[in-house]
């Protein structure tokens, strides 16, 4: 996922005095962690998915793979939310934009690896003739919103609009006059009314918009600020998080099997378990000759993200099947997700080598 910014924390006592050299930021390695443990969880549940889809979601289709998904999906529901967190907390505390110029660098170094994977991912589909529509069509319809198959951008869109609102924000307070990037909010906000009235006026259905973001969304990204953002030790006892957060996701598959799936981002459940994985990892030690793989394989994260789900509709489905047993099918799950892993992080590691990272995230 989004990793255009580096994970540092900001100077404790203001900026040095003039004509001294600030003292260096703290690199947050447990958010580098928490960026590893969000991404490996979105690969779970996309795997996952698999395993349901198999069935139908009917579990009279087979019980031991519709079970071994909805676990796994159970898992899964805080990782989204957290990105949100750390979105949140990386612009308006770890670092700000100084900047108009400079949050416009970030929101390209999203925006580029956005658009070239949907063009990836459509070419892909369209070779193995998957498109459920004209390619071009969905091209076109991808600058509005993810399209099949790049189902899991999603985020992006939401993702880019929330950091840009934040560093408008920021930059206001810290006196800048950020046109520009007030323009394309006022743009972002009022081009789903645009689309409805030309539809309206012409009688030609257009796109919808996913651009902008929900309540939740922002929500999680300023809260996700305030709660990483506390200084080490705050937080003395954890042991109620250890017995809330499974809780939490027996509560995820309850709703999930039981109730609707997918369960909404916004969900209660959803919220707590994701405040709790969020307090366990925030200012966990990372042993020192951990760091430099930590902090090699967070920066391949969104990378990783962008191809998985190549790996996951072309790997998977060939061994998932609805007749699996219960353990049989768990230890598939298990074996399947590390594969996808592996190949993704590899295949990001490589073009990060070849210098690709701003093209392909």
């Amino acid at each position: 996922m989004p990793n255009d910014i580096a994970v540092r924390l900001p100077q404790q006592k203001g900026s040095a005095p003039s004509g001294q050299t600030a003292a260096p930021r703290e690199h947050r390695f447990d958010i580098d962690l928490m960026r590893l443990i969000c991404s490996a969880t979105i690969m779970l549940g996309h795997v996952g998915a698999q395993f349901i889809h198999s069935t139908g979601n009917d579990p009279a289709n087979g019980s031991g793979s519709y079970w071994a998904g909805h676990v796994a999906e159970a898992i899964n529901p805080f990782a989204v939310p957290l990105y949100f967190a750390i979105a949140g907390w990386a612009v308006l505390v770890g670092a700000p934009p100084r900047d108009s110029a400079r949050m416009w660098q970030r929101i390209v170094r999203n925006i580029v690896p956005l658009f070239t994977w949907t063009a990836v991912y459509l070419v892909w589909a369209w070779l193995r003739d998957r498109n459920d529509r004209p390619m071009t069509e969905l091209a076109a319809d991808s600058l509005f919103g993810s399209v099949q198959p790049a189902y899991h951008l999603w985020f992006m869109y939401t993702y880019i609009p929330i950091i840009a609102l934040l560093a408008f924000a920021m930059l206001i307070k810290a006196g800048k006059r950020p046109w520009g990037l007030g323009a394309a909010l006022l743009g972002i906000a009022v081009l789903p009314s645009v689309m409805t009235t030309v539809t309206e006026v012409t009688g030609r259905e257009l796109p919808s918009v996913a651009w902008g973001f929900t309540t939740y969304s922002l929500v999680y990204a300023v809260g996700g600020a305030l709660l990483l953002a506390l200084p080490a030790g705050t937080l003395r006892w954890r042991w109620p998080l250890f017995v809330l957060l499974p809780l939490t996701m027996a509560g995820a598959l309850w709703y999930n099997t039981q109730i609707h799936y997918v369960m909404p981002n916004a969900h209660l459940f959803v919220a707590a378990m994701s405040i709790c994985v969020l307090l366990l990892i925030s200012r966990a030690r990372v042993p020192e000759k951990w760091r430099p793989s930590v902090r090699n394989l967070a920066n391949a994260a969104l990378g990783a993200y962008m191809v998985h789900v190549l790996f996951v509709e072309e790997i998977v489905p060939r061994f998932v099947s609805p007749d699996l047993g219960g353990p049989m099918a768990g230890l598939l799950l298990v074996g399947l997700l590390i594969t996808v892993m592996a190949l993704s992080f590899a295949t990001s590691l490589l073009w990060g080598k070849l210098n690709l990272r701003r093209l392909l995230g």
